[in-house]
């Protein structure tokens, strides 16, 4: 990147984080965990909150509460999503809200990926699984899209099906025909009433993968030396 794209984006951070400057990766190298910065992607569809199909950007809603962020969202146009950077102990997350459709997410996960120098290991995907009762929240370390498009749509742009990801249930009604309605379709008055259990219990999940994660040895260098002072 040149430097006058490193400087845009050191002054769009420090707005964001008064206590924190982070910028993409310099060229050439390479960013490991314990010090990388997982991206944390809420699939969904802009515009439609409450929809079981946005239930993933419920939970990166809540993440971002949980993490003191949710006030510093800022819209990245070189990616068409809001970021927000919080941190995790040792770790520093991107928290990424695409403004494209879920059909087409992907393109703006991948291009947050790209400037911030993240493998697809290192991108976590949260996004309704209809194949799991509502309640039930599990993580999948990589894998097929398993039918669902917005995960398709980041296997294709990262060109890869390793990004672990967080299966938030929805349940899957009993006549197919009503599927499409069932997913997009805002959650009942009884299910309102499971979701705040749902949201914390699928942010503790999440974040107590990353602090796994983030303590593991590192393999790579002192990072310290590649971020600004």
């Amino acid at each position: 990147m040149r430097p006058d794209g490193c400087r845009r984006t050191t002054l769009w951070l420090s707005r964001a984080m008064s206590v924190l400057t982070l910028e993409p990766r310099p060229a050439g190298k390479r960013w490991l965990f314990p010090r990388c910065r997982p991206q944390v992607a809420g699939l969904g569809n802009p515009g439609l909150p409450g929809t079981r199909h946005s239930v993933g950007l419920a939970v990166l809603g809540h993440l971002a509460r949980r993490l003191g962020v949710a006030d510093t969202w800022a819209r990245d146009r070189r990616c068409a999503a809001d970021l927000a950077v919080a941190s995790l102990e040792d770790a520093q997350l991107v928290l990424l809200r695409p403004r494209r459709l879920m059909n087409a997410s992907g393109r703006s996960v991948a291009r947050a990926a790209e400037l911030f120098g993240l493998t697809a290991e290192e991108v976590y995907l949260v996004h309704d699984e209809l194949d799991k009762p509502l309640g039930k929240v599990a993580l999948k370390l990589g894998g097929s899209a398993r039918g669902h498009n917005g995960v398709r749509s980041c296997i294709s742009c990262l060109n890869s099906h390793a990004m672990p990801r967080l299966r938030i249930g929805i349940g899957r009604p009993a006549h197919p025909d009503t599927v499409q309605a069932h997913v997009l379709g805002s959650f009942s008055a009884a299910e309102q009433e499971l979701l705040p259990l749902l949201l914390e219990r699928a942010t503790d999940m999440l974040l107590d993968h990353i602090r796994e994660r983030s303590q593991r040895p590192s393999l790579g260098p002192d990072l310290s030396e590649f971020l600004p002072p």
